[in-house]
Order: C-alpha cells, then sequence, then structure tokens
C-alpha cells in the first residue's frame, strides 16, 4: 500500500496540509487575543472555523462529485494559501480586526469539498483489501497534527510572531497542491458524472442523503462516529475543570488533550488486525465502549499518569471507530454518489464536536462535572452495546471478507 506511489503522494499533501491548519490554528487564536483580549471575539473564530464545513458539506460533496477532484483539490489550496496571506496583510497592517473571522471562513469553505475529494479518491488508488490500513493511516494524521501543529506553532510564534506562522500554513498549501498534481494517475480524480443527470444541486444533495438513509448498518457507524466526536467535543471544555481536579491546574489541559491524541495514532495502527480478529462489528462496538468509558474514568484516576492513560485509550477508541466508519463508507457506497454521501457523513462528526462543546457548560451546571461526564459516557456505552449487540446485513459479510483476507 504505502509503495503505491500515488497514494503516499496523496498522503503526504494531506499530511502538510493538516500540520499546518494545526499551527496555523495556534497562530490565530494567539493573534485574535492579543488584539482584541476578547472572548467573544475568540468564540467568533472559532465558530467561523468550523461552522462552514457544516453548513457547506454537502454542497461540497457535489463539488466533489461535479468536477474534477484533483482541480477541486488544487483550487482549494490556492484559495487557502491566498486567505493565509490575507492574514498576513491583517497581522501587519494593522488591518480591521473583523477581518480575521471573515478570512478563517473563507478558508474553511474553500476547504470543504477536501475531505469528499481525498476519501472517493482513495478506492480507485488502492485494491479494497487495503482501505481497512489505508484509512487507518490517513485517520493518524490527525492526531499526529494535533500533537505536532500546535508547537510548531508556539515556536513559530515565539520566533517571529502571528504572521511567520501565517506565511507557513500558506506554503502547505503551496507544496499540498504540487503534490496532488504530480499523482499520475489522472481518471482517479474523475467526477462520477452522474450529477449531471440530476436538476439541480438539491437534486444531488438529495440522492446522497438517500444513499446513506438506505444503508441502516452505515447510518449506525456514522452515529457512532458521531458519539465519539460528540464525546471529543465535551472534553475539549470538561478537561479544563477535570485537569484542576486532578491537581494540575489549567495547565494540565494540554497534557490530556495531547494524550488523546497520541492514542488516536495507536488505534489507528491497531485497527486493521483488530477488525480482522474480532470482526469489524465486535471490535468497532468494542472500541467506543471503550471510548464512552474513559471520559468520566480520568476524573477518578488521582494519579497523573493514569489519567494520561486513560486518556489515551479513549483517544484510541474514537480514533478506530473513525477508521471503521470510512472503511464501511467506502465499501458500501457506489461511487457516483460516494462524494455526496460523505458529504453529509463528514459534516455530521465535525456538528458532534461543536455540539458537544456548546451543551457541556449547561449540563455541568445541571449535574456537576462527575454527572455530566457520568451522563455522556453512559450514553455512548448503552449504544456501544446495542450496536455490538444488533444483527447487521452488511456486517456478517464484511466480517468474512476480513477474516478471509
Amino acid at each position: 500500500m504505502l509503495n503505491n506511489r500515488s497514494f503516499r503522494r496523496l498522503l503526504a499533501g494531506l499530511a502538510v496540509s493538516q500540520l499546518g491548519d494545526w499551527l496555523y490554528n495556534v497562530a490565530l487564536i494567539a493573534f485574535v487575543f492579543d488584539r482584541t483580549h476578547s472572548a467573544a471575539w475568540l468564540g467568533a473564530t472559532t465558530a467561523a472555523r468550523v461552522l462552514p464545513i457544516v453548513l457547506l458539506g454537502p454542497v461540497a460533496g457535489v463539488i466533489a462529485d461535479r468536477f474534477d477532484r484533483r482541480l477541486v483539490m488544487v483550487v482549494s489550496d490556492a484559495v487557502r494559501m491566498l486567505t493565509m496571506l490575507g492574514l498576513i496583510a491583517v497581522a501587519r497592517l494593522g488591518l480591521p480586526i473583523v477581518l480575521v473571522p471573515l478570512l478563517a471562513a473563507l478558508a474553511t469553505a474553500a476547504m470543504s469539498p477536501y475531505p469528499s475529494c481525498v476519501a472517493a479518491t482513495m478506492p480507485r488508488l488502492l485494491a479494497r483489501d487495503q482501505l481497512p490500513a489505508a484509512n487507518a493511516i490517513r485517520s493518524a494524521i490527525t492526531p499526529l497534527a494535533i500533537v505536532g501543529g500546535p508547537a510548531l506553532g508556539a515556536g513559530l510564534l515565539a520566533l517571529g510572531g502571528s504572521s511567520w506562522a501565517f506565511g507557513v500554513n500558506a506554503g502547505t498549501f503551496v507544496l499540498a497542491a504540487l503534490l496532488v498534481l504530480a499523482i499520475p494517475q489522472a481518471d482517479a480524480f474523475r467526477p462520477s458524472g452522474a450529477t449531471e443527470r440530476e436538476p439541480s444541486v438539491w437534486a444531488s444533495m438529495a440522492v446522497g442523503l438517500r444513499e446513506l438513509a438506505r444503508r441502516p448498518e452505515v447510518t449506525r457507524l456514522l452515529a457512532a462516529d458521531l458519539l465519539c466526536s460528540f464525546c471529543y467535543g465535551v472534553q475539549t471544555v470538561a478537561l479544563v475543570a477535570v485537569s484542576i481536579r486532578l491537581g494540575w491546574q489549567a495547565s494540565g489541559y494540554g497534557l490530556l488533550i495531547g494524550a488523546i491524541g497520541a492514542g488516536g495514532v495507536l488505534g489507528a495502527a491497531i485497527t486493521p488486525r483488530a477488525c480482522r480478529r474480532l470482526g469489524r462489528r465486535a471490535a468497532l462496538s468494542l472500541a467506543l465502549a471503550v471510548q464512552g468509558a474513559t471520559v468520566p474514568l480520568v476524573l477518578f484516576t488521582g494519579w497523573h499518569p493514569l489519567a494520561l492513560a486513560v486518556a489515551a485509550l479513549g483517544g484510541a477508541g474514537a480514533i478506530m471507530v473513525e477508521v471503521g466508519t470510512e472503511t464501511a463508507l467506502q465499501e458500501s457506497l457506489p461511487d457516483e454518489v460516494f462524494a455526496r454521501a460523505y458529504g453529509f457523513a463528514y459534516p455530521a462528526s465535525i456538528g458532534g464536536i461543536a455540539l458537544g462543546s456548546i451543551v457541556t457548560a449547561p449540563v455541568i451546571a445541571l449535574a456537576g462535572l462527575p454527572g455530566a461526564l457520568g451522563i455522556v459516557g453512559a450514553i455512548t456505552v448503552a449504544y456501544a452495546l446495542w450496536l455490538g449487540a444488533h444483527r447487521w446485513t452488511v456486517s456478517a459479510a464484511s466480517d468474512l471478507t476480513t477474516v478471509a483476507a
């Protein structure tokens, strides 16, 4: 699989881009806080970075099915590079701060077709039995970027300020575009052509949604992935209080989030083997249950190394569910509608993070920190148990395939 030159270049472009995104996120928040000292501006900037994915994902899926995917990816990189140059201008010339969330939103909007293009291109570059391992490698990029990107961003801030970080991120988009352009298999990027028969964008979006609705075995996994995202969204808020309870003060928050990212790398590495040994249904149900259990458990560890280990275990479970869901989508959905269906699946996952971060504070106010984490963990574990016990029509065939492989 890694000896496939085209896949390596696709993967390298994605990795470079994600590393740049995470270092840019640190610089963006630091710059806004330095200019405004306002939590409201920080919230507006963060929302601007997330909401376009949720809102534009279905339309982005149609774009990925209607136009050459290589062209879409290169244009996405080019627009994002220009937005970074715009942020440099704001930082260097003292332009109005309102331009920052607007440019951040434009960058995210430009990125929205990219995940659908990558996910739809992979099955054309790789054999079917290579997809689980390929998705594991692709999923490992995000936690690695979460660990490495902020550290690199902090270093760039210390050396030259936000402008340097924005500039480096602009360079990552140029490199990512060059890597995609260097992939020789042009046919892997061709559009499905199916959207040409549909009268409108809305009709094309409806086809993608119907394809997901027709596959309850896939929607059950999507619900599991959404729950994992929801748990992570809860943790992005609650782990500050958890860190203080553990005697770390707020500084332990970064360590716990980093542990979740490190666990994600481990989870991506073991997912293909776990699915072969246990079958996909059992492996992903177990992974979801572990992820849910660690949400409240980390609060009661009392020993810092154990708390980090529990956080890492939860991160591993979450990535295992993500990898399994991605593979199930690629195996189950027809090529001609895959990008449009993925245009609903990916934003749902991102929306789960946003929803979790929004509801955490009110639930903590009502039930207290242990109660809130216990409720989230119990719901997640209960769904995992139901998922494992439910009879799947496709899972049995999938499990036989993985065992045979």
